[in-house]
Formats: C-alpha cells, structure tokens, sequence
C-alpha cells in the first residue's frame, strides 16, 4: 500500500476540522435568528470549540498506549458523532455542550496525524507529509467553508455540522482502509510525557507559532469589515474573497512544506515572519485599494499557514517521550493565539484607530514570531531545527 494514501486519509479528517471549527462564522446570525438568541450569545459557540481544543489535547494522554491508527480512529468517530449531535440538538444548551465535545478531538488528531505522517514518510519527507495532512484544513476553508455555509445559509444551519459528520465519519473509514499499522508510542509515565518541556526548543515553537499567527490573525479576524469598509468591497463580494484568501492558505503550506524538505524547517517559518513584517504596513498604507487589497490579503493568509506548518514536523522531533502531548500543543497554541489575537483587534478598533489599524497591530508579534524561530535556529540547527 503507498503510505501517501494514507496521509490523504488523515487529511480528509483534518477538512472536517477545518469546516467545523471555521464554518461557524458564516452561520452565527443563522443560529441566533433560529434559537431566538442574540449574536453575542451565539459567539459562545465558538468560545466552546476553542476551549474543547484546549482540554482535549492533553486528554490525549490516556491514549498513548494505543496503536497510533485506533487513536485516529477513535478520534475521527468523536468529530463524527459530535457534529452529528450538534445538528440534531434542540436547544442552545445542548448545541454549546456538543460543540464543546467536538472540540475535543481537534488538537489530538492533529497531534496523533503528526506523528502517523512523520513515521510513515520517507527519510526527509517528514515535513512534506505533515503539510499533506494540514492541507485537508486548507482546502475546507478554500472549498469545504465556502460550500458548507452555502448549503446551511440556503437550507438551515444544522446542514453544516451534518456535512462536518458526513466527513467525520468518511475519514475514519479511510484511516481504517488506507493507514497501515503504527504501533503505539514508547511506554511512560506521566512525569516523563511533560519531560520534553525542560528544553527550551519545545517553548521556542510555541512562542513562535503563537506570535506568528497573531500577527495575521489580528487583521484576519475583522477581514469582512476591512474590505467592505477600507478597501470598498461589498458583503457579496466576501464569499470569493473568503475562497481567494482560501487558496492563499493552501498555497503557504504547500511551499512552506517543500520548503522545509530542503532547508531548515525553523529558517523557513522565520523568514516568512519575516515576509509578514513587510506586508502588514503595506496591509495598513495601501489596503483601500482594491487591487492591492487582494494581494496582500492572498500573501498574507499564505504566511499564515505557510508560518504553522514546519513548526507541526518539529515538534515531534523536539517532544521524545512526549511526542503525542507536543504535537497536540501546537493546536493549542494555535487555538489560544487565535483568540487573542482577536479580542486584541477588537480592542484596537474599539479605541476609534480604524478597522485598518488591526494590521499594524500585528507588526510586534510578526518580529516576536521571527525571533523565536531565530533562537531556535541558533541554538538546535544541529538536531534538525
């Protein structure tokens, strides 16, 4: 069987997650006008994933003994049977509970696919497969979003958790015909899963993928209200710009990840921070022309994802004993950073600065972002970084 296949089928997973966690934006108003709640209520919703992330990506712990496929597969059956009890809850109560539980299995099956993909790749291959895995995100928010929310916006809202359940559950078949047998991590203790975090690598990724992705996600959070308001475009117009920054996103992790084949995975994450420093004053100074505006916006959801991929191949080299625990970390870092970013956006322009100003805002992590992938250059290039 060529293993490739299989990270394909991991990827089919991983654009369920993509649909279910970035989907939600373009169904809130839905919800709220459904469930007779007010928007700022429906925004628990998302507040409820972001925190199932967080906790089940360490809860990933109690399955270190399994085989590394039944991991998957027990994961993929999670996002399968929660979006499907968030499409048929009758309430707002138990739609926050199953989107909390859908969460959960977000950071772990990115964790535990980062680790199947690093041990079935090829001798160097490492990064390139990891980035196969991420694509299946990227392509849910140039295609899997896009459609997903069409269908819910047109029919009813419930479709959208249907359709993540649909490719839940179309994963876990796939993970089962087409991911060979990977045998379960080396045997530990708790005290030695946590061990990794005496390095100062592990932190130096976090840091790294933390500010980095900030530093998009601080204008990428307030993208409709930019356009529409800086650059001129209509809320029409927002469906193909949501596909064009789509496809910026799949472009940055396929060259981030043949990238990171050829050269030093922290250099390549670095230098497109580097490459953010430049584009978010030029996101400020020209973004009210059109032209430039969707430039920019396409460079920049290409950094974005171009900057988190390497980081997800690393960590697994620089988290031994703990490689299950490190990789799900990044998610959370991920997630985390996310929501920081925003409300630290939010805060900008609710200081009167202008929807405009959320790219400038993002300068100081784009260079903290850089720096951490520096050190980490600097100091372990010689163990793979």
């Amino acid at each position: 069987m060529n293993v490739k296949y299989g990270f394909w089928a991991i990827a089919v997973g991983t654009f369920a997650l993509g649909i279910a966690e970035f989907g939600m934006m373009g169904i809130l108003g839905d919800i709220a006008k459904d469930l007779d709640i007010n928007v700022d209520k429906a925004g628990r919703l998302i507040s409820a994933y972001s925190a199932g992330v967080a906790i089940g990506s360490p809860l990933l712990l109690s399955l270190r003994k399994l085989p590394l496929r039944t991991i998957l597969l027990i994961l993929a059956g999670v996002i399968a049977g929660a979006n499907a009890f968030a499409a048929l809850s009758p309430g707002f109560f138990s739609l926050l509970v199953a989107r909390f539980i859908a969460g959960l299995p977000h950071g772990a099956f990115f964790g535990a696919g980062a680790i199947v993909c690093t041990r079935l790749a090829a001798k160097g291959e490492g990064a390139a497969a990891v980035a196969v895995m991420i694509g299946g995100m990227t392509v849910a928010n140039v295609i899997g979003v896009p459609a997903a929310t069409f269908v819910s916006n047109l029919l009813v809202w419930r479709y959208l958790f249907a359709i993540v359940a649909l490719f839940g559950l179309l994963a876990f078949v796939s993970i089962r015909l087409l991911v060979p047998y990977v045998s379960p991590l080396p045997a530990g203790n708790i005290k030695r899963e946590f061990s990794f975090l005496r390095s100062s690598a592990p932190w130096l990724i976090y840091g790294g993928v933390f500010f980095a992705q900030a530093a998009v996600y601080c204008w990428l959070s307030y993208i409709s209200p930019v356009m529409t308001k800086a650059a001129g475009f209509s809320l029409a117009d927002m469906t193909w710009i949501m596909v064009l920054v789509g496809v910026g996103m799949v472009f940055g992790n396929f060259i981030a990840g043949k990238l990171a084949t050829k050269h030093s995975p922290s250099l390549v994450s670095a230098t497109i921070a580097g490459i953010m420093l430049v584009i978010l004053p030029l996101m400020y100074f020209f973004g009210d022309i059109k032209l430039a505006a969707l430039l920019l916006a396409f460079v920049a959801s290409a950094c974005l994802f171009g900057v988190g991929g390497p980081p997800q191949y690393l960590i697994v080299g620089f988290s031994k004993g703990g490689e299950m625990l490190g990789a799900a970390g990044i998610q959370i870092a991920f997630n985390v950073s996310n929501a920081t970013s925003a409300a630290i956006g939010g805060l900008v322009i609710n200081r009167g600065y202008g929807v405009e100003s959320t790219a400038l805002t993002g300068i100081p992590f784009a260079l903290t972002g850089m720096v951490c992938f520096l050190l980490l250059y600097r100091k372990f290039r010689t163990q793979g970084a």
